[in-house]
């Protein structure tokens, strides 16, 4: 049950209900998130129209490596939601999405260094934040280059801080702790 009241889908702006009306059949998710935030239509609307140009084209990062690490942050956040979205489907192969969750290690095999050390890094800024040193800063700043660790950085934030509202709201399909 969601902890914010959803509207009728009949009473939501242009924008929230195409959202609603346009999500895949039985993605209540999606259509949750649309109602919940009928009282705030423009902000979600400014946000994704962030979001998913910088995940899948803008920037100095590869879509690739940006899915990948959307995906680790979803089962960082146990978001099953997340996990099954697949917002990148040309780039990351069915396995590569089973490795970056943590559900088949065998996926990551084909990752490259890079992808390995943004995982890292995702996993590290989500769990561990306070004990990042100097060195670890360094070594991404030298895999990804100052914008490319920004960007990381960036994106890394938002994944762990949109997924971490959908749960506090109960608006996406948690995790079994078991």
């Amino acid at each position: 049950m969601s902890r914010i009241p959803l509207p009728e889908a009949d009473v939501l702006d242009p924008f929230l209900r195409g959202m609603h009306d346009g999500a895949r059949p039985g993605d209540w998710a999606t259509e949750n998130v649309a109602r919940a935030f009928a009282g705030q239509p423009r902000l979600l609307e400014d946000y994704l129209s962030f979001y998913y140009p910088w995940h899948t084209q803008n920037g100095v990062l590869p879509a690739r490596l940006k899915e990948l690490v959307r995906l680790h942050i979803a089962t960082l956040n146990g978001c099953n939601t997340c996990a099954a979205a697949r917002l990148a489907l040309d780039t990351v192969s069915e396995s590569e999405a089973f490795g970056a969750l943590g559900v088949d290690e065998s996926g990551l095999s084909t990752l490259s260094q890079q992808e390995r050390i943004a995982l890292n890094y995702a996993e590290r800024m989500a769990l561990d934040h306070h004990n990042i040193t100097d060195e670890d800063v360094k070594l991404w700043r030298q895999t990804f280059g100052d914008e490319g660790f920004l960007e990381l950085a960036m994106m890394t934030g938002q994944f762990i801080g949109f997924g971490r509202m959908l749960a506090i709201l109960q608006l996406e399909t948690v995790a079994c702790p078991i």
